[in-house]
């Protein structure tokens, strides 16, 4: 048997072996992009992803035209992703219920299927909190704001290309009208970490505790659909090879933790997960 990986062919060995390895034992996963793009949610660093960066912590505090930018293009953006539905791999990782799911996704799909024991490491671009006073609210209020303040914006730029993380491939910003947070008029931001942030200090020592914890049980880590560009999920490869745990990367293309990888698959997520879940039962 063979799998298709676009223009070539793999052989199933090494999925085979993968499989076999996970059968078993207690797993960490650490979920990317890569999951959700059956969800129709583009990533950044997958094959065709488009080839730009996301806003920046910096970019965004720098003044009211660079959030009046990013909130538009958000506004057409996240509109779409909240209509995104789980997909076969999010449902398999929350049947199998792995002792901790690290996910650098922001996109709530992982919460829908009801994953327990699950970190959103980045946070979720569902959430809003005011730079200002710290106070959190829904997304869905803040788009109710934002579509009546612009009447008539959706409509004008339903053409737009989707990018990933709920952004949208728009320039004509310089009319988008942002408001202030309803309780002190402070600078609104989706709780979410941005590049340039750091993951909070709590996120992280859970997810090293359960990293560690894997030694004890004789498990492994799971790495699907994620690059691994960004330190903030490669740490935890590295910790894992460190200390003799397991790793297998499930991805599209190549990532960064590929050197400190047991086995490295290059596969289809959903597929992979599906297949996972009928292994263990």
């Amino acid at each position: 048997m063979t799998i298709s990986t676009g223009s070539t062919t793999q052989s199933d060995t090494s999925y085979d072996e993968a499989l076999e390895l996970l059968r078993g034992r207690p797993l960490v996963v650490l979920t990317g992009a890569g999951l959700s793009t059956d969800s129709g949610i583009p990533d950044y660093r997958g094959p065709g992803a488009p080839a730009r960066m996301p806003m920046t912590y910096q970019e965004f505090v720098s003044g009211p035209a660079a959030r009046q930018r990013y909130w538009a293009r958000s506004h057409l953006g996240w509109g779409r992703m909240r209509r995104a539905e789980p997909n076969a791999g999010h449902r398999a990782l929350a049947r199998l219920g792995p002792e901790l799911l690290i996910t650098q996704n922001v996109d709530g799909l992982h919460e829908q299927v009801g994953t327990p024991r699950l970190v959103a490491l980045h946070g979720r671009v569902a959430d809003v909190v005011c730079l200002d006073c710290r106070t959190t609210s829904a997304r869905v209020a803040l788009q109710e704001r934002l579509t009546d303040l612009n009447p008539g914006f959706a409509e004008r730029h339903a053409e737009v290309v989707s990018r990933p993380d709920g952004d949208v491939d728009l320039e004509e910003t310089a009319d988008f009208v942002v408001p202030g947070c309803d309780g002190c008029g402070g600078v609104l931001k989706p709780d979410v970490v941005f590049f340039g942030e750091n993951v909070p200090a709590a996120r992280v020592a859970r997810c090293y505790d359960a990293v560690d914890a894997l030694v004890g049980l004789d498990g492994a880590l799971l790495v699907t659909g994620s690059s691994l560009t960004v330190m903030s999920g490669l740490r935890f490869v590295r910790r894992a090879a460190k200390a003799g745990t397991p790793v297998v990367i499930v991805n599209r293309g190549e990532t960064r933790g590929d050197p400190l990888a047991t086995i490295r698959v290059d596969a289809g997520c959903s597929q992979f997960l599906t297949d996972l879940e009928s292994s263990r039962i």
